[in-house]
């Protein structure tokens, strides 16, 4: 898995256990590692991900480069773990998203315009298979987009099997480049399940660290930098009159909303109210917080009661952000991290592809409608078979 924050790959090794009948009981972490991207592909990837400015012959390279970091992450998991690759069965890449377009817009068909979706991960499963000797489940989004879903999130199928819970309700919040909720009712079954992304994550924040100290930082370590800010709640509330917050789910988001450009909004507010790089960086994790507690106070808790909210992602590290969201969520609300409950921060969406991939191999649906809104349950990805 590599994400909207685009810093690197994090890959997982899972077990899948089975029922009789085939059906899925539980995936076990056995192993996690993490492979930073080097700042000259950081950089590489970053300008694929602007309006106007990103280059086809640039995009076309990528697609095929990328390749390299994620049959090297699988060959790192391999060695680790002292396994063989003989004992794989198969790798599912989710890929590095540039843009993810999920509003419909009209397209000239041959009878007659057409209604599409779109979204656009890199990494170009037949050059990865040909690497490492193994079957690769690849484009698990674009099934979903095809029946009228958003093509995301798609997390939360695995978050039911390891975060439901008969006593209480629990709320899994990813904090990455987007923020997005998994909401599990007590004593919920699947069908009960429902999630939405919340808005923007780590993206803003990391943009105003990566400007304010010249590329020195790529992002506010434990959140050391805002915490000796001052949040301007003004600004705060002015950016929660962006649109998307208006929108009831199914509803997904990215960079194309809250990229470079929009950063660059904020930082002229920022320094039209006169606020300090450490008072912007403190009013940026004080909006990312807000945007999750409005989210929860407007289409969660109004359905059901959650007694926990389990952080994962880049932002579970930041203790400056889990402290303003503990501080925003109503009483009686826990924040704690998914590594409370043995799933490190950075593996639980490695993980959820990884279960994805595993479904898609035995035929099964992936998606579930009530998150994304499809209009049906559909078989996830494409699979490159092992050429011999």
């Amino acid at each position: 898995m590599s994400g909207t924050s685009l810093d690197g790959v994090d890959a997982v090794l899972v077990v899948i256990h089975t029922g009789d009948t085939g059906e899925l009981l539980s995936a076990q972490l056995e192993s996690h590692i993490y492979l930073p991207y080097s700042e000259e592909v950081r950089k590489k990837i970053s300008h694929l991900c602007i309006p106007g400015k990103a280059d086809i012959n640039d995009l076309t390279y990528a697609h095929y480069g990328l390749s390299h970091w994620y049959a090297e992450t699988v060959r790192m998991l391999i060695t680790d773990g002292g396994y063989t690759a003989e004992d794989i069965d198969a790798v599912s890449m989710h890929g590095q998203t540039v843009w993810h377009a999920p509003e419909a817009i009209d397209f000239p068909g041959p009878n007659g315009s057409v209604p599409v979706k779109g979204t656009l991960q890199l990494g170009n499963a037949q050059a990865v298979s040909l690497q490492i000797g193994m079957p690769v489940i690849s484009d698990l989004r674009s099934a979903d987009l095809a029946v009228g879903g958003e093509g995301a999130p798609l997390a939360p199928y695995i978050d039911f099997l390891l975060f439901g819970s008969n006593e209480e309700g629990r709320a899994v919040q990813n904090i990455g480049g987007i923020g997005n909720v998994t909401v599990l009712p007590k004593e919920g079954t699947q069908k009960d399940v429902f999630a939405f992304d919340t808005g923007p994550g780590n993206m803003i924040l990391d943009a105003v660290i990566q400007i304010g100290t010249q590329g020195k930082l790529e992002f506010d370590d434990q959140g050391a930098i805002a915490a000796k800010g001052r949040v301007s709640e003004k600004l705060v509330k002015e950016l929660m009159n962006d649109p998307y917050f208006r929108r009831k789910p199914p509803k997904s988001t990215g960079r194309e909303v809250y990229g470079q450009e929009y950063t660059k909004k904020f930082m002229s507010s920022a320094s039209k109210e006169g606020l300090t790089f450490e008072d912007t960086a403190a009013t940026a994790a004080a909006f990312t917080a807000e945007s999750i507690a409005r989210s929860y106070r407007d289409y969660v808790l109004p359905q059901t009661s959650i007694a926990k909210v389990l952080v994962c992602g880049g932002g579970a590290r930041n203790r400056t952000l889990l402290r303003m969201l503990q501080d925003r969520m109503p009483a009686g609300t826990e924040v704690a991290t998914t590594d409370a409950f043995g799933i490190p921060e950075q593996a639980r969406e490695a993980m959820a592809f990884a279960v994805l991939g595993h479904e898609s191999l035995m035929g099964r649906p992936g998606n579930l409608p009530a998150v994304t809104g499809a209009q049906k349950h559909v078989v996830l990805g494409m699979i490159t078979l092992q050429n011999i």
